[in-house]
């Protein structure tokens, strides 16, 4: 019998090559070669300098929203308003940056942390009713997510300018980006961010893993009913893990504001940051590591896909149906794993 450990290592690797084999059918199908088109896709990662510099750019905030939605998952809880606490970090980040006038060892901690406080304040919410009214923390998160995009706009607007559509760029001593490293990748916008990134996912493995907390966070997803008659404080355990859960989202606006752009605008929609998070964090089997993996995949993709039109002639819509074909096969995992049952079955008879 197959180990759980094995099967979650397996599917998202099977789920990955079936929805790459489909996207290749998909492309002769409509007149395109696949082979040409995939070696599109790799160029456009590892092509040179600039585009895998954009690419790990790309990565980092996919990361943390994918940690944020898979620390969620692990508790029992399902943060669908990971994108709109993306938004909150992002504005905080950004005050900081303009607000205070700091030595950059200061200031750049100082942001950072806002930025998680500001999405750990917007996870609280659905968490507090979640835990003391009982309403259902998808309802709750989604109607959050319009909140902060249209809360942002206005604060941009009215608070941090004058009737204008974006903020100042944020000083120097407050950016994560560095001269040495836009020089060595070529002039793309890579910054100090993927480190952090990479740190908050061993943070999420330590306390998952590791820690008492995490411990009860977990058991209180298993069975709520089991861990109250264990001890354990459920309601606690339930607003705790939505709050770290939004101080992860809100990082990954961080790493927008205080890295990639350097400013905030306003927005006319969403950035898919949080939505795509969710992918992530199913891809990765809602583990750390797993969503370092799959966040790689993700960006890769999205930044391949520019590459595709250009020197493939394929369309870069294409793309995001291969990403919705995998995230089918994630979902359809127990098919996956009945046909590797049926055929370790068939391989010991």
């Amino acid at each position: 019998m197959m180990s759980n450990r094995m099967f979650n290592i397996l599917v998202p690797i099977i789920s990955v090559i079936l929805g790459l084999i489909a996207g290749a059918f998909l492309m002769i199908g409509f007149g395109y070669n696949p082979i040409e088109g995939y070696g599109a896709l790799l160029n456009g990662i590892f092509g040179d300098a600039y585009v895998f510099g954009e690419t790990l750019r790309q990565v980092t905030p996919l990361i943390l929203t994918g940690l944020a939605v898979a620390f969620a998952f692990r508790t029992g809880l399902f943060n669908i308003g990971a994108e709109g606490q993306v938004f909150i970090g992002w504005l905080a980040a950004v005050w900081v940056g303009l607000a205070i006038d700091a030595p950059a060892f200061i200031h750049i901690p100082l942001a950072v942390i806002a930025a998680a406080v500001a999405g750990a304040l917007w996870g609280f919410i659905p968490g507090l009713l979640k835990a003391t009214r009982g309403v259902h923390e998808v309802i709750v998160t989604i109607m959050m997510n319009y909140i902060a995009l249209y809360s942002t706009n206005a604060v941009i607007r009215y608070v941090l300018t004058d009737s204008r559509d974006s903020t100042d760029t944020i000083p120097d001593s407050v950016s994560l980006r560095a001269d040495w490293i836009t020089t060595m990748t070529t002039g793309s916008r890579l910054h100090y961010g993927i480190l952090i990134a990479l740190f908050a996912a061993l943070v999420m493995w330590v306390v998952i893993n590791r820690t008492t907390m995490g411990y009860e966070m977990r058991s209180v997803g298993f069975n709520q009913h089991a861990s109250r008659y264990a001890g354990m404080n459920v309601k606690k355990n339930i607003i705790l893990a939505m709050v770290i859960s939004g101080a992860f989202a809100g990082l990954a606006g961080a790493m927008e504001g205080l890295g990639t752009f350097g400013y905030m605008s306003t927005q006319s929609g969403f950035s898919n940051l949080g939505f795509d998070g969710i992918a992530v964090a199913l891809l990765g089997a809602n583990t750390a590591p797993g969503v370092i993996l799959a966040a790689f995949l993700f960006g890769g993709l999205k930044i391949g896909a520019l590459s595709m039109p250009l020197q493939a002639g394929v369309p870069n819509e294409l793309v995001d149906i291969i990403i919705a074909l995998i995230i089918f096969f994630v979902a359809a995992s127990y098919m996956i794993r009945w046909v590797i049952l049926r055929f370790s079955k068939e391989g010991r008879k």
